[in-house]
């Protein structure tokens, strides 16, 4: 089952990596909007400050890769949406002009910026890998952080829209494999207590307010995954991370 999971997990990231490269003119439509550049470049500055260039870099990229997989879902069920928008310390989001049609399609426009995090953040490990380089190591996990805090599921979180096909057992087990990710992975070392977060929620949301009746093992195999591999990642150990704002060792 573990192999299966890895499968899934190695396919869905290079299918969207795939998509990506091979459609590289929605990224340059994105660049190409002048409220899109000059909200990257603000937010640029800001991280710059704080962090220094090559981070900011970084940061700005994961958030760009995380929003175009939402902008590829949308565009794949005729949904219109807008470029990608970053606000300064807080994020990015892609605005939409009408909603999903059904719950089915909410859970997979939702969760489909978090797959393309995490295959960008599959990338930056890869390349940490073969560099052995710290900042490497250090964006990949905040980009696996970044990713897994858009999982959890309340208000407009992408994990509030994966949440919104399955029943209230399925969510349940969601809840399950949350608990199970935070005892398995150690992710976030010290800050393992933000994990109960989503746990909390992913509690609440299967005892509490509206749920389908018909389940969606699909969309329950995606999150659980993602929130798998997106801890895993989350608790990679950064060289000398007392130097890096922001990064736990």
């Amino acid at each position: 089952a573990s192999l299966g999971a890895v499968g899934l997990l190695l396919w869905k990231a290079k299918a969207i990596l795939a998509f990506l490269a091979t459609k590289g003119k929605l990224i340059l439509a994105g660049a190409a909007s002048w409220k899109t550049a000059l909200s990257v470049f603000v937010s640029f500055g800001v991280y710059w400050v704080a962090w220094g260039w090559p981070f900011a870099l970084g940061v700005v990229g994961s958030l760009y890769v995380h929003e175009l997989g939402h902008v590829v879902a949308l565009k794949r069920y005729g949904i219109p949406a807008s470029a990608p928008m970053f606000i300064p310390g807080v994020g990015a989001f892609v605005r939409l002009d009408q909603r999903p049609a059904t719950p089915v399609q909410d859970a997979r426009v939702g969760l489909a910026g978090p797959w393309a995090g995490l295959g960008a953040t599959l990338v930056v490990y890869s390349l940490y890998l073969a560099t052995g380089h710290a900042i490497f190591a250090a964006l990949t996990q905040v980009g696996a952080f970044l990713n897994l805090f858009n999982l959890i599921p309340v208000w407009q979180l992408d994990g509030s829209r994966g949440f919104a096909s399955l029943t209230r057992k399925e969510r349940g087990l969601a809840a399950a494999a949350i608990g199970v990710a935070m005892l398995a992975t150690g992710a976030l070392g010290a800050m393992q207590w933000l994990l109960a977060i989503p746990l909390v929620a992913a509690i609440a949301r299967s005892v509490m307010g509206e749920a389908p009746e018909t389940g969606d093992r699909f969309g329950l195999a995606q999150y659980v995954v993602l929130f798998f591999a997106l801890s895993a990642l989350a608790s990679v150990s950064v060289p000398g991370a007392a130097a890096l704002p922001g990064v736990s060792p």
